[in-house]
């Protein structure tokens, strides 16, 4: 690799419950590429798609960066989360000044809601068993 590249491309890994997104950001014409596939196709609904754009969008640099990234755990959506967390932390990467608007947005929190661990002696993560009398 040529110098010029390490400089020009923005690492950052998202997070959103069990799934994580590991996101380079390069300089392009605004192509995503999630594990190899464009975005709309490992996606298939437009919803996630507008979610994990989010950024560029509140920042106004659509088509100014292209995304490769590599997802895995979690659901589609969860997915769809850390893809956008990654997006955002990378954008603060590359360019300092778009920071607040990111912030002030939510996309640069954590969202670490994670299914909770089942505790011993009960039926779930807090579900107990049925008191009997008898």
């Amino acid at each position: 690799m040529s110098t010029d590249v390490s400089t020009s491309s923005y690492r950052a890994t998202g997070k959103r419950k069990n799934a994580v997104a590991r996101v380079i950001l390069k300089p392009g014409d605004g192509t995503i590429t999630c594990n190899g596939r464009p975005v709309d196709e490992f996606f298939g609904r437009a919803v996630l798609v507008t979610q994990a754009r989010a950024p560029f969008a509140t920042t106004g640099t659509e088509g100014r960066f292209d995304v490769v990234a590599l997802l895995h755990g979690g659901g589609v959506s969860g997915q769809a989360g850390a893809l956008r967390h990654g997006i955002a932390k990378a954008l603060t990467v590359a360019d300092e000044n778009l920071r607040p608007d990111l912030k002030k947005e939510g996309f640069l929190t954590r969202d670490a809601r994670i299914k909770e661990r089942k505790k011993a002696g009960l039926k779930g993560a807090r579900k107990r068993p049925q008191f009997s009398k008898r």
